[in-house]
């Protein structure tokens, strides 16, 4: 379980992370992140799960499992980042494994940008 934290739950930290951070796609997620120094100094995770994905039985199941991936991998992340995980559509017929497969490898590629972003500007 993804401690409380690490949640984001304001409607304007997910609206920052996902319009001033940087995107990693995967086949069943997006990872959008962004760093925030004025935050809190450990990283926050939201996520956002559409009726695309299916009924609510369907987004819950999704949900959970993004939970389960993201708490594993809060380590790839640096201290002040924001990042928010939404699912696409394929992610309803995916596995835990396929599920936890993309949420790393995105959240691992969001923050080597991250990272290629505020280092080329200093």
């Amino acid at each position: 379980m993804l401690p409380a934290a690490h949640r984001l739950r304001r409607s304007v930290d997910f609206e920052r992370a996902v319009r001033r951070g940087v995107r990693a796609g995967r086949s069943t997620v997006v990872v959008h992140l962004s760093e925030d120094s004025e935050g809190a100094a450990q990283p926050q995770v939201g996520f956002v799960v559409s009726k695309a994905v299916g009924n609510a039985v369907h987004r819950n199941l999704v949900k959970r499992r993004l939970r389960a991936a993201t708490a594993a991998r809060l380590d790839v992340l640096p201290a002040h980042a924001r990042a928010v995980v939404r699912a696409l559509p394929a992610s309803a017929d995916a596995t835990f494994d396929q599920l936890s497969t993309d949420v790393t490898r995105g959240l691992e590629r969001a923050a080597q940008r991250l990272h290629e972003r505020t280092g080329a500007g200093r």
